[in-house]
């Protein structure tokens, strides 16, 4: 078995899962999760706002740059059929990650959900948990990876930080959000950064050759899955990965204390934007990574919230 199921939730997570199984209550959740989140961007002085504003016209005097949905259509794959998982409401849109709103607002919600992770971190906190995490990376391996996948790659955000750390490297940003592609092509021709590869594609079935790549890196995605959807990208990534290679994975640590002493009312805002939370948190994702082919790995606390898992093909 890899999934060690709690025999059953604490009773405050109890309650909140019932306070959520009702739409209108799940909804108003939901909306204050993301006043939270854009008030909290304010003061630290990312301007949400302003600049979702400035991304959805490209810089220019439209409202919404009609180049968006046309690139859209080069983007997506035609056959793709999305998981049901996948149609999920996360992160307070109704529409979950299959939408413009989500796309356009994956760095500035990057910054606010961060920006407390170190004492007077601010706007710095994403960037000072990825460095954190490419701290851990360069400890484990012992050389520079020739080709990364980079799974559940957003908006590029973990790529493009990927890419910085391994300038040699080839990557590939996987991901099921054709929005999020379209985001993460824009600010790399925008940036005039190394082309990357983006592939509009599950994590749990890429398509990519076998043994195509030395690392397989997974920023922050675990925790929005169901258990039988992290159990197969396991597998996959096991796939994907030749000989020697390292499957390294970042998220949030289940038994930080952080978690377990969070206010009922915080947590209700929490899991109202993340529906797979709970199965997160009761996967034994050490025994699981071991079970589809990899060494014991390598955990390491790097934030008070989050941990990373490095582990080798085995």
């Amino acid at each position: 078995m890899t999934v060690a199921e709690r025999s059953a939730p604490e009773f405050t997570s109890r309650l909140i899962n019932g306070i959520l199984s009702v739409k209108p209550l799940a909804d108003l959740a939901k909306h204050q999760a993301r006043s939270m989140m854009i008030k909290r961007a304010e003061s630290i002085g990312v301007h949400w706002r302003q600049e979702v504003r400035m991304l959805q016209s490209r810089g220019g005097d439209a409202a919404f740059s009609p180049q968006w949905d046309a690139e859209l259509a080069q983007i997506q794959s035609p056959n793709l059929v999305y998981p049901d998982y996948y149609r999920r409401s996360f992160h307070a849109y109704e529409q979950g990650n299959l939408s413009w709103d989500a796309a356009m607002e994956v760095e500035v919600a990057a910054h606010a959900v961060h920006a407390r992770l170190w004492p007077d971190a601010g706007a710095r906190g994403d960037a000072m948990l990825r460095q954190s995490y490419h701290d851990v990376l360069r400890q484990q391996l012992t050389s520079p990876p020739r080709d990364i996948v980079d799974l559940g790659c957003s908006v590029g955000m973990s790529t493009f930080a990927l890419q910085a750390l391994y300038p040699d490297a080839t990557l590939t940003g996987v991901d099921l959000s054709p929005y999020f592609l379209v985001v993460a092509r824009y600010r790399n021709q925008q940036r005039n950064l190394p082309p990357i590869h983006w592939l509009h594609a599950p994590a749990e079935a890429t398509g990519l050759p076998n043994a195509c790549c030395d690392l397989v890196s997974a920023h922050l995605m675990f925790h929005e899955l169901p258990q039988t959807a992290a159990i197969a990208i396991l597998q996959e990534a096991r796939r994907l990965l030749r000989p020697g290679g390292h499957l390294a994975i970042m998220d949030m640590n289940p038994r930080s204390q952080v978690y377990a002493t969070m206010p009922p009312y915080v947590l209700t805002l929490l899991k109202s934007t993340e529906p797979y939370l709970d199965q997160y948190f009761a996967l034994d994702l050490e025994q699981a990574i071991q079970d589809a082919g990899f060494t014991q790995p390598t955990v390491v606390c790097n934030s008070a919230r989050h941990r990373t898992l490095v582990a080798q093909v085995r």
